[in-house]
């Protein structure tokens, strides 16, 4: 049998009380939503730089820096979200053969381009590469 009209917890007319304090659970999913949603925005950003810059070097510049910010950002985003210590685990490795090979990457796709001579040596202010 269902109470008459306007009896209820929610009757016409009463305040409703609402707790608004988070739990750390909560405001950590809500940080973690976050960091997924810049994480991939950077990464995206990132794409759209390779695509639509002119040259090498500016096109290697949005290849890693952007990129790799925004994949620590959603690394970071699931390491809130998962909360486990496998998963922990398993994503600081991630971040960290990130962080080691993308600058390396990076030298050696700027080595190569200046070696086959896709690099306008006029754009530099140090031409460190140059054969003296």
């Amino acid at each position: 049998m269902t109470p008459p009209a306007g009896t209820g917890p929610l009757a016409p007319g009463q305040p409703v009380a609402v707790d608004w304090a988070l739990s750390p659970i909560a405001v950590a999913d809500w940080l973690g939503a976050v960091s997924l949603v810049a994480g991939a925005l950077l990464s995206l950003a990132a794409a759209i730089g390779v695509l639509r810059f002119p040259d090498t070097l500016s096109r290697m510049h949005a290849a890693t820096k952007p990129q790799v910010l925004g994949v620590l950002l959603l690394l970071l985003g699931l390491s809130l979200r998962l909360r486990t210590l496998s998963d922990l685990g398993m994503i600081a490795l991630v971040g960290i053969f990130q962080l080691a090979t993308a600058p390396v990457a990076a030298q050696m796709v700027g080595r190569a381009a200046y070696r086959s001579g896709r690099v306008d040596r006029r754009l530099l202010d140090v031409d460190e590469l140059a054969e003296p």
